[in-house]
């Protein structure tokens, strides 16, 4: 199956990211750099990426001309001078900013903001076909090969033509995919585990499985992997996931918008991607991220809304990188929405407004609250009918069934908070 498995996945990588392999074997020879030399190496992207989007996009054209830069020759002190982006930004000039170069092959993405902002957009092949290599790279440390048996614990659209397009994506790179992670369906997976390689997902539903594992006194060291995204990793998961499967869970920080920032090392720490960010913060210690391979859709110093602490620059890794690091990373909320009788990853919201949005093209600024079990209150910003309140409800149906009652309230004002405004604030511990 192991041969198979590398096989399928080698044709389905040539025939969807055809530069993949050409990133990740730069990516291997570029981690050996000294601190130097990826200075270097980055500066010479982002003067790349800068000159060119200066000539090709009309939204930095006209921002270029009005700061007095010249995408020919300019510095990272021009760099520096460039207005900081924020999602609304980007939503708003959208049209302005992608290429006027078309680019022959591209990828439709979309993320949900924590305030439920939908952004969609395109990514050219070599930048997706990047941020995959980056991905890969990031495993290779953790001696993963992308083809072995893994888990994932990660949300899809309920459509049935959908489900199984992902399906099948899912059987190419040797893949079983979960959501609902009641008891039930995660002890479905018990015989599923002796086989499996690397586990990654939703850093609560990893959690979840390790506690029902341990009640049933079922051990599994055979991992190599264990990888939490999008979520939050609380101190407290990491005792049960240690004991069960072997290893901690570690941390992949990024976003759609702007790739992978940093990846967890076999020595616990997370280094930032040089090779395909620019990482700044502000006084709050709000990153600031630019990636250098965004030729599609320009992400320029772009305020993503997470708190981060860098490491001193002196600090050293045992790992041997020399790609600065990450200490911690806040903003990110892993808890769960709790249902009557299940419990629900908190981005199950993201995927409501998401479908919404992709089926009906409206999109909706929310942020849910929950202060009682089984009880879920939907602040929207904007006044929404009645028709638009049963579709909310419809689709938040196909998630949650009749566990949790939903209240929408329109016409409210989001509370503002320090770092990242999130889409889920709960009182329940």
């Amino acid at each position: 199956m192991m041969n198979l498995s590398k096989i399928l996945f080698q044709i389905g990588a040539k025939y969807r990211n055809p530069s993949l392999w050409k990133h990740y074997s730069e990516l291997k020879q570029t981690e050996k750099y000294s601190f130097e030399e990826l200075q270097a190496y980055q500066e010479f992207r982002l003067k790349k990426l800068l000159s060119f989007i200066g000539l090709n996009s009309a939204y930095y054209k006209e921002l270029f001309q009005k700061s007095g830069i010249n995408p020919q020759t300019l510095t990272l002190k021009d760099f520096f001078n460039i207005p900081i982006t924020s999602k609304s930004e980007l939503l708003s000039r959208k049209p302005d900013i992608y290429q006027e170069k078309k680019f022959e092959k591209e990828f439709l993405c979309e993320t949900s903001g924590t305030s439920g902002e939908v952004l969609t957009f395109y990514r050219n092949e070599s930048w997706d076909s990047f941020n995959r290599a980056s991905m890969l790279r990031g495993y290779s440390w953790h001696g993963v090969k992308p083809w072995e048996s893994n888990l994932y614990f990660w949300g899809y659209n309920t459509g049935a033509s959908e489900r199984r397009r992902i399906r099948f994506f899912d059987f190419l790179l040797n893949r079983y995919r979960m959501f609902d992670y009641d008891e039930k369906s995660l002890l479905s997976l018990e015989k599923k585990l002796p086989n499996v390689k690397y586990i990654e997902g939703y850093s609560s539903v990893i959690y979840e499985l390790a506690n029902l594992m341990e009640k049933r006194g079922i051990i599994h060291k055979n991992l190599k992997m264990i990888k939490g995204t999008s979520e939050k990793i609380y101190p407290h998961y990491q005792d049960v996931v240690k004991k069960v499967f072997g290893h901690k869970i570690i941390s992949e920080y990024g976003a759609a918008e702007t790739g992978i920032i940093a990846f967890e090392c076999s020595k616990g720490n997370m280094h930032i991607n040089m090779e395909g960010v620019y990482v700044e913060t502000d006084e709050n210690n709000e990153i600031i991220v630019t990636n250098l391979h965004s030729y599609s859709f320009p992400i320029i110093r772009y305020k993503l809304g997470d708190s981060v602490v860098l490491a001193p620059r002196n600090k050293k890794c045992k790992c041997g990188l020399q790609h600065p690091i990450i200490e911690e990373i806040n903003g990110r909320v892993g808890k769960s929405i709790l249902g009557e009788n299940k419990k629900y990853p908190s981005l199950t919201l993201y995927y409501v407004f998401k479908n919404i949005y992709l089926k009906h093209k409206v999109q909706i600024n929310y942020q849910a609250h929950q202060v009682e079990k089984g009880k879920l209150d939907i602040w929207l910003k904007e006044e929404v009918s009645d028709k638009m309140k049963d579709l909310i409800l419809v689709e938040a149906h196909k998630y949650f069934d009749t566990d949790i009652d939903l209240n929408i309230l329109h016409r409210t004002n989001f509370r503002e908070q320090s770092g990242k405004l999130r889409d889920f604030i709960t009182t329940i511990d």
